[in-house]
């Protein structure tokens, strides 16, 4: 396990964590394909035409050629356009860009910066995606690109200091800081696998102490809850096929002090958990 402060941690850099698990670093983008002309489309768009198109985007359109792998590039095809409304889109889906060396800057200490850096060539990525036309074999597109609310941490930020600065004083999920301040504390992840947070060659279900182990890596923890995920394995539709009732878990996360949730929850955004099983890496986006 790193012994590293989270707060000096590079947005780049991985971190090692308990039971086996990493959280990697990555970009995740959100993807929506709108026609250009609403009237011309009469069949489901070519997801390899797309995917196609879309990764030569990315290795021609940068200084430093960005290579994507065809399993980190998901699309989910409209599938019935006869009940599809014009304003709707044909596609939409995900992309995440793992290889991010290209950015460590090995010379350059202040995390401040680097953050800094980090950001802005986010932002500048995603404002050269957005908007661009796609033309597949003769069908015109146009490409909507956003960054998920849970991977912007600032955006997160902004929002629960006007909550809690305008808001409801009397909500749930605070703790009060030391200027009597009310802040957030709790963190809530769905949809992680159940096994990863399970006692080995005990039980599939996760456990309370093997969760608590893990997340007291961030600071000390008040409250903890965790139980299998169902109503998110219900709630999946048949495009979702990675989300299966019972074999994934919901975890609630209630740390003592503010400064722990901030920094958790600062690592967590844009990262990937990854399990360390012998020989293998798996990784839950």
């Amino acid at each position: 396990m790193s012994s590293k402060p989270l707060d000096s941690l590079r947005p780049t850099e991985t971190l090692e964590i308990e039971n086996g698990l990493t959280l990697v670093p990555r970009v995740k983008l959100n993807l929506t394909v709108f026609p250009s002309e609403t009237s011309s489309v009469t069949k489901p768009i070519d997801e390899w035409l797309l995917k196609r198109a879309l990764t030569d985007f990315l290795k021609t359109s940068f200084h430093v050629p960005i290579t994507v792998p065809e399993e980190d590039l998901r699309i989910r095809r409209f599938k019935d356009l006869g009940k599809r409304k014009r304003v709707d889109p044909v596609a939409d889906g995900t992309i995440f860009i793992r290889d991010l060396e290209f950015l460590s800057n090995k010379n350059e200490d202040d995390w401040e910066v680097l953050e800094k850096n980090f950001l802005d060539w986010r932002s500048s990525l995603v404002e050269k995606m957005d908007g661009i036309q796609l033309n597949l074999e003769g069908f015109k597109f146009r490409l909507g690109v956003a960054i998920p609310a849970t991977d912007d941490f600032q955006g997160m930020r902004k929002d629960w200091e006007a909550f809690y600065a305008f808001g409801n004083r009397f909500s749930a999920g605070y703790s009060r800081g030391g200027s009597g301040r009310q802040q957030p504390d709790t963190i809530v992840l769905r949809g992680v696998p159940s096994r990863w947070f399970a006692e080995p060659r005990v039980s599939s279900k996760p456990s309370m102490l093997v969760t608590h182990t893990i997340f007291s890596t961030f600071g000390k923890i008040r409250n903890l809850n965790v139980a299998e995920d169902n109503d998110l394995g219900d709630k999946a539709g048949d495009d979702d096929g990675d989300i299966v009732a019972g074999l994934h878990c919901k975890i609630v996360v209630q740390f003592e002090r503010y400064k722990d949730f901030y920094n958790a929850l600062k690592v967590l955004c844009g990262r990937s958990l990854q399990k360390s099983l012998h020989n293998m890496f798996i990784l839950f986006v």
